[in-house]
């Protein structure tokens, strides 16, 4: 009996494990369709620098999520992420709402991707630690990687965003 709960848990956490795949492909390409339009909105050449690495680094997050899905005979099928739904629109309204070429504009899309890519180094974090736990250790490592560079995404833009604040108060 303790075997068959073991199987039938580990075939849970796998689905599980699957459904948080697909929510964060989905949140990736959505990331990676937004960028352009936030990284033309940017005031500022590193912000838009800034943003066209991370556009290019998406990409390739995404081509490492097509790879997992392959590693768990998953089809590649996004699901739905409501959460980079409303950041993304998030980053889209402040470009609407603030004048171009202003720290306040560059403040508001900023805030926007650290959101996302908070969500993610969140997401990618359980996610490791879930993979670990059920048998996945190429899978966590592969996911590693993307956390890592997630990660020092985050850094660059709060560099930018304190010389940005700092600039405009001086």
């Amino acid at each position: 009996m303790e075997a068959q709960t073991l199987k039938a848990t580990n075939l849970k956490l796998k689905e599980f494990f699957v459904h948080q795949l697909r929510d964060i492909y989905w949140a990736e390409k959505k990331l990676f369709n937004a960028l352009p339009k936030l990284q033309e909105a940017a005031g500022t050449p590193e912000l838009k620098d800034a943003f066209g690495q991370n556009q290019h680094l998406t990409q390739t997050h995404v081509n490492r999520l097509e790879e997992v899905f392959g590693m768990v005979d998953e089809k590649v099928n996004p699901g739905t992420c409501p959460a980079i739904a409303d950041i993304v629109d998030e980053g889209v309204d402040a470009i609407g709402e603030t004048n171009k070429g202003t720290t306040q504009r560059d403040t508001g899309l900023i805030f926007a991707i650290k959101k996302a890519e908070h969500y993610k180094i969140a997401t990618y974090s359980a996610m490791i630690n879930l993979a670990k736990n059920i048998g996945f250790r190429p899978i966590a490592d592969l996911l590693g990687v993307t956390l890592a560079e997630d990660k020092a995404a985050d850094a660059l833009l709060t560099r930018i965003a304190e010389t940005n604040i700092n600039y405009a108060l001086n």
